[in-house]
């Protein structure tokens, strides 16, 4: 007993030796402000059901640059258009990686396709792919057709409820608008046709996609306490393999589907983008596995659906509450297109208001409020702050949109601010990213941003909109719920009534 008693006093203070000469020669470390920590937990308790607007109430005590820790995790917040500078171009490459959480291992065949695989030769062949073949100026122009005619089946669907005084639930119109435009453009048919053919029914897929965005979006308390993920205390691991399952069942049809029209047709010519895919997969040189395959395909049906419906909803949401607004875009409607046609695709670049009630609506609500997550691969310095590698990096794009120093009365929907503004969305316009900015920009941008000029501008231009008798516009809901993206917590429903000639609405 002695003996063990003495090598247990040595081990002691051998250890508590390394441990001050650790102290005292560690690089000294100037972390940004936050708030105190509990133990194991460390701050998700601060964590409500809306992150962002708890992430935005913590900055507003500890400032732009914010140091905290979910559970054993280091992470740092941005809520400036300074500090999103200094993240995503300055130190652009630091954080040009994604964390692997597990949303990416179970939801996406392990980190595989393009939103969350880390920085490496991967993701750089899918950005390739994405800016040169999938969504290149070309390849979307080649397309417009698709979004003419599903926009046209959307009016008409509106103009049928207007006729027979029903409401017009806009969620259930934008989502299928969205979806019918991404499934044809990208697996070639529509997946959400009651008589289509499909071996998976309409609701099955709109569902699948619903979870998709839910999982991908939540706070899963195994990523961030590693020790408890095996119990998986939220149930969120147990969805994601099956939703994954789910998929793979039904993106393997789809490969299947293709691959037969590739060998049964002599010098076939890719006509969407599953076909792009595939025929990239056949360069030895890409390593495009069918998997990977099977992953960017469900990244861009997951991409450019629920966001692009999710926007149309608020900005008509937020119309209804000012209707001068929306006469104001009607009026610019008429004055650029007339009365009797449609908005076209090259007519929007001369409808400043119609892009300021988008870029407004963006401001406001944005779809993902603090992007998808960042991971630092090295150390670096933002705002005069150490930043140590692996730390999980949030920009939250919600506060800065509501940043007094850079918007009058942020709080408020006013178009009107853009009027001669050349701020845009494109990523160099820190005030205002919707959809990110440098390497990790969302490579889809420019259809999202297409997908919903035309859906809205047609849906303005082909009814005047009100709310049911019930409900007058200072009541209208605009709260949110959370994932990764953000919808109104209460979907929109209102009353349209034509205000073109009758015969615009025939459709072939």
């Amino acid at each position: 007993m002695e003996i063990n008693m003495r090598l247990l006093g040595y081990v002691a203070l051998v250890v508590m030796s390394v441990y001050l000469i650790y102290r005292r020669f560690r690089p000294s470390m100037k972390l940004p402000p936050g708030p105190r920590g509990w133990p194991v937990i460390g701050h998700l308790h601060h964590l409500g059901s809306l992150p962002h607007r708890s992430l935005d109430r913590l900055s507003k005590k500890y400032g732009p640059l914010m140091y905290i820790e979910l559970g054993s995790v280091p992470c740092i917040v941005g809520s400036s258009a300074e500090m999103a500078r200094e993240i995503l171009k300055t130190n652009d490459v630091t954080f040009a990686s994604r964390p692997r959480i597990a949303a990416g291992k179970y939801t996406v065949y392990n980190y595989s396709d393009i939103t969350w695989s880390p920085y490496g030769e991967h993701w750089r062949l899918a950005r390739k792919i994405c800016l040169m073949e999938l969504f290149s100026a070309k390849r979307l122009e080649s397309y417009e057709y698709i979004r003419v005619e599903e926009v046209a089946r959307m009016v008409a669907s509106v103009f049928k409820s207007s006729a027979a005084a029903k409401p017009v639930e806009l969620r259930e119109e934008t989502s299928s608008v969205s979806n019918n435009i991404i499934s044809r453009m990208v697996m070639g048919k529509r997946y959400l046709d009651e008589n289509g053919g499909n071996k998976i029914e309409p609701h099955e897929f709109k569902d699948m996609l619903e979870e998709l965005f839910v999982l991908n979006g939540v706070f899963n308390i195994g990523d961030y306490i590693p020790a408890l993920s095996f119990l998986d205390l939220q149930g969120y691991v147990r969805r994601m393999k099956k939703l994954s399952r789910r998929f793979d069942v039904f993106l393997e049809e789809v490969l299947e589907e293709h691959d037969q029209r590739r060998r049964s047709v002599p010098d076939y010519a890719p006509a969407d983008m599953v076909d792009v895919l595939l025929q990239q997969s056949d360069d030895p040189a890409n390593n495009l596995t069918r998997n990977r395959v099977k992953a960017f395909t469900q990244d861009m049906i997951a991409g450019g659906t629920e966001s692009s419906a999710t926007l149309v909803e608020w900005a008509l949401s937020e119309l209804l509450k000012k209707p001068v607004k929306m006469a104001k875009a009607n009026e610019e409607m008429d004055r650029i297109v007339g009365k009797e046609r449609w908005v076209q695709e090259k007519d929007i670049v001369e409808m400043e208001y119609l892009q300021g009630i988008v870029k407004e609506t963006m401001r406001l609500h944005p779809v993902a409020p603090m992007l998808v997550p960042h991971l630092s691969t090295q150390h670096c310095k933002i705002g005069g702050y150490d930043i140590p590698a692996n730390t999980i990096t949030f920009v939250n794009v919600w506060t800065i949109g509501r940043d007094e120093t850079l918007w009058e009365k942020p709080e408020e929907f006013r178009p009107e601010r853009f009027e001669g503004s050349s701020l845009d969305v494109k990523g160099r316009d820190y005030e205002l990213l919707p959809f990110g900015s440098g390497r990790r920009m969302c490579p889809g941008a420019s259809l999202g941003l297409k997908v919903v000029q035309l859906g809205l501008a047609n849906l303005l231009h082909g009814f005047h909109w009100r709310l049911p008798a019930n409900q007058s516009p200072q009541d209208l809901d605009l709260t949110e719920t959370y994932g990764l993206s953000t919808p109104k917590a209460e979907p929109l429903v209102a009353m349209a009534e034509p205000r073109l000639p009758h015969h615009l609405y025939r459709f072939p």
